[in-house]
């Protein structure tokens, strides 16, 4: 049998809707699984490309409904559209996205972000946070964390005994605390503990080069120690094809590598492949015999 796969639409003033849409019409979609579109129950009463507090709180609504369905078995795997993290906030919402979002309504202790592409795949330390918090944010700990949540999820897609590489926040990986500590005080004891419990990881890397090297396939994941540094390399290589999955959740779930364009929205322009992508990597993962 065809697994369910829960489709959100988004926040219903962007390009959600109809890439969502799309994506549950294709013809590669409906051959690997059964859609199921989780939608506001009045969309047409948001207008295209308006930023309100109502978007947010539909949206949330609609995520709430499919992981309450995932959690209950009713569909084997949620593919969100995107939501806008300023109309979830105008909702009085607390959350910057889906990643913690998801964590909070599934219980789940530490979850990570990572985007999948065939060209590069890339997890990120931190997230939505600003530039100047990510020293502080980015502690051993979490650190430690993240590389062992990589290291259990990445056989999942593909990559039996996985080589992790964790990129530099510094320019060149700190050159041994020249440019800054984080390298030696955070970092590397983060990597060098991870070691030690088995996981094939090493760096610090600069990170102007990690990534040419896990391009050319010297490591299947890079860690990368805030948001821009991950998802610039991962989406100049594989933008449209590249999909968001957030690791350490107890239902699967995958999205798109965009978000919500508000200025082409109830245009009917929108190219839905990343939701396309998003929704047959939930397919796969969702009949895939999880390893041991």
């Amino acid at each position: 049998m065809k697994p369910r796969i829960a489709i959100t639409t988004g926040d219903p003033s962007g390009i959600g809707p109809e890439v969502a849409a799309k994506a549950a019409a294709d013809a590669r979609v409906l051959a690997c699984c059964e859609p199921v579109v989780y939608a506001p129950p009045n969309p047409a009463a948001f207008a295209p490309g308006v930023l309100s507090g109502a978007a947010g709180r539909a949206a949330y609504d609609a995520i709430v409904r499919a992981v309450d369905a995932a959690r209950r078995g009713d569909v084997q795997a949620i593919a969100t559209a995107p939501i806008n993290k300023e109309a979830l906030r105008l909702a009085g919402l607390p959350w910057s996205g889906h990643t913690d979002m998801l964590a909070h309504l599934t219980g789940a202790p530490h979850v990570a972000m990572m985007f999948h592409s065939d060209a590069l795949r890339v997890v990120l330390a931190t997230v939505h946070i600003a530039l100047a918090d990510v020293p502080r944010t980015l502690t051993r700990d979490s650190l430690e964390r993240t590389i062992a949540l990589t290291a259990e999820e990445l056989p999942r897609f593909g990559a039996a005994a996985p080589r992790i590489a964790v990129a530099g926040l510094n320019p060149h990986a700190g050159e041994h605390g020249l440019f800054g500590c984080e390298e030696t005080e955070t970092i590397a004891p983060a990597i060098d503990a991870c070691r030690a419990r088995g996981i094939d990881v090493s760096g610090p890397w600069p990170a102007d080069t990690v990534f040419v090297r896990a391009r050319r396939g010297d490591f299947d994941a890079v860690v990368a120690c805030y948001h821009d540094q991950g998802l610039i390399p991962v989406k100049l290589l594989a933008f449209g094809q590249a999909v968001n999955v957030t690791l350490g959740l107890p239902i699967i779930r995958t999205s798109v590598d965009h978000g919500t364009a508000f200025d082409i929205a109830g245009r009917g322009i929108a190219d839905p492949e990343s939701m396309i992508a998003a929704v047959l990597l939930a397919a796969r993962l969702a009949t895939a015999v999880r390893p041991a």
